[in-house]
């Protein structure tokens, strides 16, 4: 087996026999610039759709081998000297198992690409990880750094796939990268610039798995802050944050950044009166602060979109962007679809798609921006439960329609935390009609009914999506088609 933990961009990957498990966008960047660099590469696939089909013949005329259905439970090569993993192979899978008892490196994206980096050019990363906003707070950063003038890109967990980025011909002058507790499983020698955590509750714990599912969880979140060199920025109200903080070995003089609903202490980014204020990064900050934009000059006033701009400049302010280019990318910034997205306003009843909100964490959060709502929930909750939340929102549920295979879970948190609100169930089978229409038609007619004017109907199921639907986007679409058909 040949060392490959010195192997970097310039050097030779002849020899190298990497094996890449999963063919997913990630899965075939990382496939496709280590065969570019010279090493001998297997993919692995548990299957694959039409367009990963043709993207697999072109890999084979690049020289790679590629099977399909032998991905997670398949036999490892003999000759394998590194493993490249998908994010979504669990780390008890027989084919990880194999390669750790043979002392076969496992690496997952974001290692790889660390590793690929130009030596000439290594632009800096400025990391985001959490429980839920990574998406939009990485997105809000890149937008901050390109009106900055810097040439960047989100990449990561979302965009673009982070050897994509680092292999690119003309280097970038930074990266604003999405990191999921998955991708952080499996980094070694990644050392951000800058990274924040966003929050910290429990999520995708049938991956982790076991006893010690939430502390696992929580180590991953923290190897974000390994090695940081400026700023480890974290969630004042959320003490797991700054505990991750706190444990982590940065490099000397790396500072602890703080954000905040309120008004900010020194060395934290906060909220004074209607504005968002730096207290981290001016000169007075002992005695002021600066104003960095409004709350009106945002896409959304709702609590956690306000959280998550303050984070994006917090890093942003760190690498040295002027507060000027930090009011001028969150003034632009336009979130993505099924992200607290208003569908209609009629008869002053407001409807809402957060689809995304995938897990309780999310919900909860975009429950608490609106008041009375009419909730619509329910999925695969992924191992979660819903009794925190239920406790937080209950005085502010008008009623709750609920949908998919766990929705009993939420209906019986309701029972017994707000037994007085009133519950709907919509039922269509476990895979519904084949766009949802028809489910969600009966889900919308079902909250018409309950709503008052003055109410929000709010779609942020807590929940996956995949036992009715194919995915958070076709949710979100189904709902805000039966909305408008309805209104």
């Amino acid at each position: 087996m040949r060392d490959v933990l010195s192997l970097g961009r310039k050097d030779s990957w002849e020899g190298v026999h990497a094996v890449v498990a999963g063919f997913g966008a990630s899965g075939f960047a990382a496939a496709d610039n280590l065969t570019h660099l010279g090493a001998s590469v297997t993919v692995l696939a548990d299957n694959a759709t039409a367009a990963q089909l043709e993207k697999a013949q072109l890999l084979e005329i690049l020289g790679a081998t590629v099977r399909l259905h032998a991905g997670a439970t398949g036999a490892l090569p003999d000759d394998v000297d590194v493993l490249v993993t998908s994010p979504g192979f669990r780390p008890d899978a027989p084919l990880l198992a194999q390669a750790r008892g043979r002392g076969v490196p496992v690496w997952g994206e974001a290692e790889l690409a660390w590793r690929l980096r130009d030596p000439d050019h290594p632009a800096p990363w400025l990391c985001i990880t959490g429980t839920n906003g990574k998406t939009t707070t990485v997105q809000m950063l890149e937008s901050i750094l390109r009106a900055a003038g810097l040439r960047c890109v989100a990449a990561g967990n979302v965009g673009l796939p982070l050897t994509e980025a680092v292999m690119d011909p003309e280097p970038y002058d930074v990266l604003a990268v999405e990191l999921s507790s998955f991708q952080l499983h499996y980094v070694d020698t990644m050392a951000a610039e800058s990274a924040a955590v966003l929050n910290f509750a429990g999520d995708h714990l049938d991956w982790d798995g076991g006893e010690t599912a939430m502390e696992d969880y929580a180590a991953d979140k923290g190897r974000i802050y390994q090695g940081v060199e400026r700023a480890c920025v974290y969630n004042v109200a959320d003490p797991t944050t700054e505990r991750l903080v706190r444990d982590a070995d940065v490099v000397e003089g790396a500072r602890a950044i703080g954000f905040t609903l309120g008004i900010p202490s020194v060395g934290m980014v906060g909220v004074v009166e209607d504005l968002l204020v730096d207290r981290a990064f001016v000169e007075e900050r002992q005695t002021s602060a600066a104003e960095l934009c409004a709350i009106a000059d945002l896409a959304s006033p709702a609590p956690h979109f306000v959280a998550n701009a303050l984070a994006a400049a917090a890093l942003a302010l760190a690498h040295g962007v002027s507060r000027s280019a930090v009011r001028e990318g969150l003034r632009t910034f336009v979130p993505d679809g099924h992200r607290i997205a208003v569908v209609r306003e009629r008869d002053d009843i407001t409807w809402v798609d957060d689809s995304k909100a995938t897990n309780p964490h999310a919900a909860q959060s975009s429950l608490l921006a609106y008041e009375p709502v009419v909730w619509v929930a329910g999925g695969l909750a992924k191992g979660a439960t819903f009794d925190e939340l239920v406790q937080q929102v209950k005085d502010r549920l008008r009623a709750v329609v609920l949908i998919g295979k766990d929705r009993a879970i939420i209906a019986d948190a309701l029972a017994r935390h707000a037994p007085d609100v009133p519950v709907i169930e919509v039922t269509a089978g476990e895979t519904g009609s084949v766009d949802g229409a028809d489910l969600m038609g009966r889900v919308v007619g079902a909250a018409a009914q309950v709503a008052r004017p003055g109410d929000t109907v709010l779609l942020a199921p807590g929940c996956a999506s995949m036992d009715q639907f194919t995915d958070y986007a076709a949710r979100g679409d189904a709902f805000a088609a039966a909305v408008r058909a309805l209104t």
